[in-house]
């Protein structure tokens, strides 16, 4: 017990970590705020990020997407950011797992014809493949590489971006890798809510 004046007051208990999977789809993860803008088994938040998340300015202390931007058109992507970084702490960081373009590239260039999740049944020709996988059979709107990313999150705010290998983190926060997936096929990024940066306003 801590006395203040006349009175004791209870200690502060620390506050739960809050963290978003933005995005998530069915790959929801138990401990986190998982939020897609289809309803799903597990889904606690469906909403459309382009007219906001309902969650308050400041409360997320990190947030990760696996594989979600791409489905947003390169207009709105910027602003998709500018989302996150809303909910977020300041200090708060976002981790991205993305598409990596430059890989599918050199598989593509290689003649790596494992490397392509199409079924040669649909698609035999190599560039057909190679086409399918990239615009993921259409549902990917934007495509991805590390310096398009890292710019992209810049523009939204965000600083200290950096790119991040499979299952490692530049973060204080080491468990916010348990999301990341698709190891072959993706480039992972982070970047961070500069202090200072706070939002007022909430959905």
């Amino acid at each position: 017990m801590v006395r203040t004046g006349h009175a004791l007051e209870a200690p502060t208990a620390p506050q739960a970590v809050k963290r978003l999977n933005w995005g998530c789809g069915a790959h929801v993860r138990q401990g986190w705020i998982n939020s897609d803008i289809k309803p799903d088994s597990g889904v606690d938040l469906v909403c459309d990020i382009r007219t906001g998340l309902l969650l308050e300015s400041d409360s997320v202390d990190y947030a990760v997407s696996i594989h979600a931007l791409p489905e947003l058109s390169y207009p709105e992507v910027v602003p998709a950011l500018e989302e996150l970084r809303r909910v977020l702490r300041p200090d708060g960081v976002l981790r991205l797992g993305l598409p990596d373009l430059h890989r599918a590239i050199q598989a593509y260039v290689l003649g790596k014809e494992d490397y392509f999740q199409v079924n040669q049944d649909q698609i035999q020709s190599s560039g057909g493949r190679f086409i399918a996988h990239i615009l993921w059979y259409g549902y990917s709107r934007t495509l991805f590489i590390t310096d398009f990313i890292e710019e992209l999150m810049i523009k939204a705010g965000f600083v200290a971006v950096e790119e991040c290998q499979y299952q490692r983190t530049a973060s204080p926060f080491p468990e916010i890798v348990e999301l990341d997936n698709r190891e072959r096929e993706s480039l992972f990024v982070e970047g961070t809510k500069p202090v200072g940066s706070h939002a007022s306003q909430s959905i």
